[in-house]
């Protein structure tokens, strides 16, 4: 079938039309760790024999000529980079040296590779596989960053380890077996060939030759000449959820909560509540009405894996107003008919939280906020439908302002927990 192809290649160029350019990619293998041309691993015998078959049939032929041929190579993403980069070059310069061997090529049509996206090539083969957490796999490669340092220089994080931490290191075990093998020992060698110019005496190189290729996105195999394969698009991740404490809930008092990540892991979660019930004929009050906001920073081994899960700490600020009274003494924050700012008492302080999942779009938050409350409240007495004041006094409280049992519902394209174990 190869023979078949290039003998159809040659034949298209004799009679083709004038200044068409074929591109054709061939996969070399190499060892773990090696630079070596070896005919007996995997392909290699019948690949080589292919292009320099190509190439010297090419050179014979009056009509064709040979316009561009680069040299470029990868190394698969678990090893060191620096250790990856030289070993690059060197599978660059064994391919070169064993093809120039055998076909005499001049130095104005030998490009190399001086960078190789591999991460690139990881999510296309991650994109055309069906393997678990697909989306999940290819949202670390596009979004985040390689390398993270903070302001002192001091690496504290990348994509490699937020790969290898994910679903306890099977994600990065399947990579390693189905995918690193071909992004590992591949070196890739184009050929640009096309029809001579009768008139004219003085090749010229077609732009996409003088440019050496910079990277390879694409898969080894054979393409047309007019086929151009961009790299699909990234697909925007928005990892948030909506959130009730079911403390208050249970203390029937409604509340609402919205939380998004800003990643990086951090997020920012904002609250809401409103109970407003009373019985005037027997002074029972049971009002209360604020919110709060709060910025989380997340970590430990859940948070690698997906957003909006796992510990978190951070800061918090709340606003609130109440008045309680059960037939004896009330008590209300702030200024009797005042607004809300006339009348709220306020807290911030420091939060600790855990959120661990309990269905495909649910987790549970168990947070602890602990600070200080301040505010001015009064208390008052209802008699014969009246509210006789009693004393004012301002609030001075330090301890824990807000406790937590959060139902989270997850939301987002990617924003759900996978079943332990994995997917079967």
């Amino acid at each position: 079938m190869k023979l078949l192809i290039n003998l159809a290649i040659l034949f298209l160029c004799c009679i083709g039309v004038s200044g068409q350019t074929y591109r054709k990619e061939i996969c070399v293998g190499f060892r773990v760790s090696s630079s070596e041309i070896d005919l007996d691993y995997g392909d290699n015998a019948s690949n080589l024999a292919e292009i320099v078959g190509l190439l010297s049939d090419v050179q014979r032929n009056p009509n064709m000529e040979i316009t561009g041929v680069s040299f470029c190579g990868s190394a698969s993403p678990e090893g060191r980079s620096l250790q990856n980069k030289q070993l690059v070059a060197d599978r660059c310069a064994s391919l070169e040296h064993y093809i120039r061997q055998r076909v005499d090529l001049p130095d104005s049509v030998v490009f190399k590779c001086d960078k190789t996206d591999v991460w690139q090539k990881l999510a296309i083969y991650v994109e055309r596989s069906d393997m678990p957490h697909k989306d999940d796999v290819l949202y670390q490669i596009r979004q985040t960053p390689e390398y993270t340092y903070n302001a002192k220089g001091t690496l504290v994080d990348s994509r490699k380890k937020r790969l290898m931490d994910m679903n306890f290191g099977r994600t990065w075990n399947y990579m390693l077996r189905e995918f690193f093998p071909s992004i590992r020992n591949a070196s890739i060698l184009m050929v640009y060939i096309k029809q001579k110019q009768k008139e004219t005496k003085q090749t010229e190189i077609p732009q996409e030759v003088k440019t050496p290729i910079q990277s390879v996105d694409t898969i080894p195999q054979e393409i047309s000449p007019e086929e151009t394969q961009p790299m699909p698009a990234a697909k925007s991740s928005r990892y948030f959820a909506l959130k009730t404490n079911m403390l208050y809930d249970a203390l029937a008092i409604p509340n609402i909560g919205v939380e998004v990540s800003l990643g990086r892991r951090w997020s920012l979660a904002a609250d809401w509540m409103y109970a407003w019930w009373s019985n005037n004929n027997k002074h029972r009050y049971w009002r209360v009405y604020g919110g709060g906001l709060s910025a989380r920073k997340w970590f430990g081994h859940a948070s690698e894996q997906k957003p909006l899960q796992g510990h978190h700490i951070g800061i918090n600020a709340q606003i609130l107003t109440y008045d309680f009274e059960f037939g004896g003494k009330g008590y209300m924050a702030g200024e009797p008919e005042g607004s809300l700012w006339n009348r709220l008492n306020y807290a911030f302080g420091a939060e600790y939280g855990y959120s661990m999942p309990i269905a495909k779009r649910l987790n549970i938050d168990f947070s602890l906020v602990a600070g200080y409350m301040g505010g001015r409240y009064y208390e008052y007495i209802p008699i014969d439908g009246h509210y006789v004041w009693q004393a004012t006094n301002n609030r001075h409280w330090w301890g824990p302002t807000k406790i937590e049992v959060t139902l989270v519902w997850l939301l987002g394209n990617n924003n759900y927990n996978v079943k332990k174990g994995g997917n079967k």
